[in-house]
């Protein structure tokens, strides 16, 4: 499987890289492929080499103004002209996603990814992973959208909170093999 994961490029702490790299480890041992923005720093560069060393493939897509921060040595590597082709070659080029923890690039991500799911244009699963609680408020803001009336379709249809990596993996795994 090909798993597009959102997270940011900046180098966080402790309680963000252990969870990352073993939710990689096992991404990479389970023989899947990453799929993600092709930067070869902080939280980007910890999982890439977590799912490398695990024997897992790397397919990174970059754009063209952050091509000087892009991995070396991935196995596959495209430049897009600018972030919205980003986002499209990444959803394209993967069968499922998950939204690590990120900044403002990664919640617009994260949002224009439910937003092509909740109107039919993929059927992808998403897996919003929930490490440290860092998404506890985005969280309770879906479950606010959904009993206001705000989502035409099922917050759990629309995707899944995990809590860690393994939980994540399964999903995705189960969800893939349903299809």
């Amino acid at each position: 499987m090909n798993i597009c994961v959102f997270l940011s490029a900046a180098d966080l702490d402790e309680r963000y890289t252990a969870p990352a790299r073993d939710f990689a480890e096992r991404l990479g041992k389970a023989g899947h492929a990453l799929v993600w923005g092709g930067s070869d720093s902080g939280l980007m560069k910890v999982v890439a080499d977590g799912v490398q060393d695990a024997g897992g493939r790397l397919v990174g897509v970059s754009v063209d103004f952050l091509a000087a921060k892009a991995r070396p040595g991935a196995d596959e590597m495209v430049f897009a002209k600018d972030l919205a082709e980003r986002k499209a070659l990444l959803l394209a080029k993967s069968d499922a996603v998950v939204i690590m923890v990120g900044g403002t690039g990664t919640l617009d991500e994260a949002t224009e990814v439910l937003e092509l799911r909740k109107h039919g244009k993929h059927t992808k699963p998403v897996v919003l992973l929930n490490t440290a609680g860092f998404y506890d408020g985005l969280k309770a803001q879906f479950h606010r959208m959904e009993e206001e009336g705000f989502l035409p379709i099922p917050l759990a249809d629309l995707v899944f909170f995990a809590e860690d990596g393994v939980s994540a993996l399964a999903y995705l795994e189960e969800s893939t093999a349903a299809r």
